[in-house]
């Protein structure tokens, strides 16, 4: 759901990374689903495309290259660059490997990059570009399973599903404009973009079933299970209603968001994997997938800030807030975000340039804000730190705005409700004096979480094995969820499972 907010015009977590112009909502999607147009991303200067490719390097031509190459650095400001661990691009570069041998285009080139994303995902963009975040490799079990999600990729790229997809959108962007600027029926013309976007959503469906069947046939072929690619969807399903339950995750940024794992879907993977022949036949390569996800960061980094709890904190920035209860919290590349369900409050944190002269209160009524109430103004003073607060109205919903200097940084906590509600103060005023600087010791105690594996003794129960995840919410659901049991499923003495260690 999405809410009017007061308009920033170049926000960005000052100190963290660059952000996207903060644009009039709180709850932002992102547009980086797998298989999308990424052509109107705002571009970081500073990250640039990989120098060192795990597959091919500086061999492609043509159109199609050139269409990925200008994407890929806009796919790595959107998903926190690239994420180096050379263990782990040592496996997945084998499995890169085993699949190009057996493609239908041995003459295209690959480069696959890993990036530094805790969101489940994996797409291909024209020219051979492929990625992964760690998000999907923790949540993969085996390399069978890993390999099934880069073959459905390799097949959109073999398929050149990615310049059909755009050429489709063109022709219904097209077609849409012109009858509107024909018609004078404006509701004809809006009933005919619908259809054409319904076609176009059709066509995308079919597309992701072409290329389950090259992709699983890819993998049959390769030697991997083929089994393996609808028991790594079986898993999405579960990812997705743990996600669902627990409010975790920004589902615009994950792979069933264009790959839904729907019931045909799995069946009709099963019915391609038995053209090979009964479960239990070709590689699954657990133990060799599980030593390349050993000690690989789990959930957020170090340049995102970590969320525990309620709690957001940033060691790099030295700084620390609260989220009242009951809010979900969506940590983002623009802004950490905090959205409550039962009346639909909002909360956005970021961070922005203003010069070291200029009094807040001033920043506050200079523009930026819609809807600004300008008597509502004052300075205010926040456990020593120098701000300012201010009342807005936008539409349905009333904002409070505060930004608080932080040294050299400011930030800004913008909170939101539907007019008249009487929790505003209380909401805005808890999150505003939560805010204060960490101190040196608390800096140095925030670190990462990463992904672990751990042998199951002969008394080992998954309630045992979960009670040992650490900074995540629901530890025995995390664990099932991470490991592929489903409910009820028993763990197996002597075999290795994943949990998250601090």
């Amino acid at each position: 759901m999405t809410h009017s907010l007061p308009v920033a015009r170049t926000a960005r977590r000052t100190g963290a990374r660059p952000v996207s112009r903060m644009l009039a909502i709180v709850i932002l999607p992102l547009l980086a689903a797998a298989c999308q147009n990424f052509g109107d991303l705002e571009v970081d200067p500073t990250v640039r495309p990989s120098d060192s490719p795990i597959i091919a390097q500086n061999v492609r031509s043509g159109r199609l290259a050139r269409v990925g190459e200008a994407q890929h650095p806009k796919i790595l400001a959107t998903y926190g660059g690239e994420y180096s661990n050379p263990k782990l691009e040592r496996m997945v570069a084998g499995i890169v490997g085993k699949l190009v041998t057996v493609s239908d285009n041995p003459s295209q080139v690959y480069q696959i990059t890993i990036l530094n994303s805790p969101n489940v995902n994996a797409f291909a963009l024209p020219g051979g570009y492929l990625y992964i975040t760690r998000g999907l490799l923790a949540l993969a079990n085996d390399s069978a399973e890993l390999a099934a999600v880069i073959a459905h990729e390799m097949a959109h790229v073999t398929a050149n599903h990615g310049v059909l997809r755009q050429q489709k959108e063109a022709e219904v962007e097209l077609a849409s404009r012109v009858v509107s600027d024909v018609l004078a029926d404006k509701d004809a013309g809006r009933r005919a973009l619908v259809r054409g976007k319904l076609r176009l959503a059709q066509f995308s469906r079919n597309q992701e079933l072409q290329a389950d069947a090259i992709g699983i046939a890819a993998i049959g072929e390769a030697g991997f299970d083929p089994y393996a690619a609808a028991g790594f969807q079986k898993a999405m399903a579960n990812y997705t209603a743990y996600r669902n339950a627990s409010g975790e995750g920004n589902a615009s940024l994950d792979f069933l968001a264009t790959h839904p794992s729907t019931p045909q879907r799995i069946e009709l993977a099963v019915g391609h994997a038995r053209k090979f022949g009964s479960q239990g036949q070709g590689e699954r390569g657990r133990e060799t997938y599980l030593d390349g996800v050993e000690g690989m960061l789990f959930g957020d980094s170090a340049q995102e800030g970590y969320v525990r709890g309620q709690v957001y904190s940033h060691a790099g920035l030295g700084i620390t807030f609260t989220f009242p209860d009951g809010f979900d919290i969506d940590n983002r590349t623009e802004a950490v975000l905090g959205a409550r369900g039962d009346d639909n409050a909002a909360i956005r944190f970021d961070g922005v340039d203003v010069p070291r002269n200029q009094p807040l209160t001033d920043y506050i009524a200079s523009g930026w804000v819609e809807g600004l109430h300008p008597e509502t103004i004052r300075p205010v003073q926040v456990n020593g730190l120098t701000g300012a607060t201010a009342r807005a109205t936008a539409d349905t919903w009333d904002f409070d705005i505060t930004v608080l200097r932080a040294g050299e940084a400011v930030y800004r906590i913008l909170t939101a409700m539907p007019n008249g509600s009487r929790e505003l103060d209380a909401v805005a005023q808890g999150v505003r004096s939560s805010f204060r600087i960490l101190t040196a010791a608390e800096r140095a105690a925030l670190k990462p979480l990463t992904l672990r594996t751990v042998k199951a003794g002969e008394a080992d129960t998954a309630d045992s094995l979960g009670a040992r995840m650490r900074g995540v919410t629901q530890p025995l659901q995390s664990f099932r969820v991470l490991n592929g049991l489903e409910p009820g499923e028993p763990v197996i003495a002597g075999r290795r499972y994943k949990i998250v260690d601090d």
